[in-house]
């Protein structure tokens, strides 16, 4: 008998539906197609053994069969080395499209549902993770990273943490003086656009309009994608027009929380005396930071 043979698999298995992950969906049909066995794919630039090819082949012939557009972490080992744990575990893709990863956060769980560690991980070292497909990889937890002193090399999973729904972050001051129904539409504003990716910040322009004293009035949304609340001290803007010219510079000083995974609505005034142009067409406009 091979060696390998004798090598079982140390970890169990936790599985999302794509969409919650990666907000994708293939185009299968999740009711006529049951099971999607998945194959070996190692990367590219992943050099192993003919024993160890084997081994992974002979893992991923074990392993259960997945339903359609779902991602799954197959625990394959756990060890230690010196002041860190090192995870093996297949990704496994049922899609029938290649997909990728970007930084995600990856849990270490124990046999009885409890949290052994957590770390941000940039999977998209991980390449491109053809369709219905399994790849080994490594996941190394430093000891910062861990939340339990004894780690047990058997029944844990890595498993993915899933993020909550972007949602509306609004400052005290707007929660006193805002109405219900304007509350309402931002909320349902906030949940029907795409949420940013992991880690980015964004800006969307809301409402933009001269006021009687002659400023100019911007409502943005500030968008959080990371998984950390940020605080914004300066901020400096660009206002263009519907003619796509620079109509406003300014810089605003701030003290600013934009909570994790959250947008929140603020309003800009640029004095009278900073506009740079008289006649603004504001039909179409869009408000920016400067790249430095």
């Amino acid at each position: 008998m091979f060696p390998f043979f004798k090598r079982k698999k140390q970890g169990e298995d936790s599985t999302v539906h794509a969409s919650e992950l990666l907000n994708e969906q293939s185009e299968q049909n999740e009711q006529s197609e049951s099971e999607v066995k998945t194959e070996l794919s190692l990367h590219p630039l992943m050099q192993v053994s003919v024993e160890q090819k084997y081994y992974y082949q002979f893992l991923n012939n074990e392993l259960p069969p997945l339903k359609p557009n779902q991602i799954s972490l197959s625990g394959i080992e756990l060890k230690k080395e010196n002041d860190r744990y090192v995870v093996t575990a297949f990704v496994r893709n049922s899609l029938e499209k290649a997909i990728r990863f970007e930084e995600t956060t990856l849990l270490l769980i124990g046999p009885n549902g409890e949290m052994l560690g957590r770390k941000t991980f940039d999977l998209s070292e991980l390449g491109e993770l053809p369709p219905r497909s399994s790849r080994p990889w490594r996941f190394v937890f430093n000891e910062s990273d861990m939340l339990a002193r004894e780690v047990p090399t058997t029944g844990w999973k890595l498993a993915f943490e899933l993020r909550k729904p972007h949602s509306l972050d609004l400052e005290e001051s707007w929660e006193k003086s805002l109405a219900e129904a304007d509350k309402e539409k931002l909320e349902q504003l906030v949940r029907t656009l795409k949420p940013p990716k992991p880690g980015e910040i964004n800006f969307m322009g809301l409402q933009a309009a001269l006021n009687a004293e002659g400023n100019l009035v911007v409502t943005m949304l500030i968008r959080n994608g990371s998984n950390k609340n940020i605080q914004i001290e300066q901020l400096p803007l660009v206002v263009e027009d519907a003619s796509k010219e620079v109509v406003a510079r300014g810089g605003f000083t701030l003290n600013l929380e934009v909570k994790a995974n959250t947008s929140k609505p603020w309003t800009f005034i640029f004095p009278k005396s900073l506009l740079l142009k008289e006649n603004i067409d504001l039909s179409q406009w869009r408000a920016y930071p400067p790249q430095q």
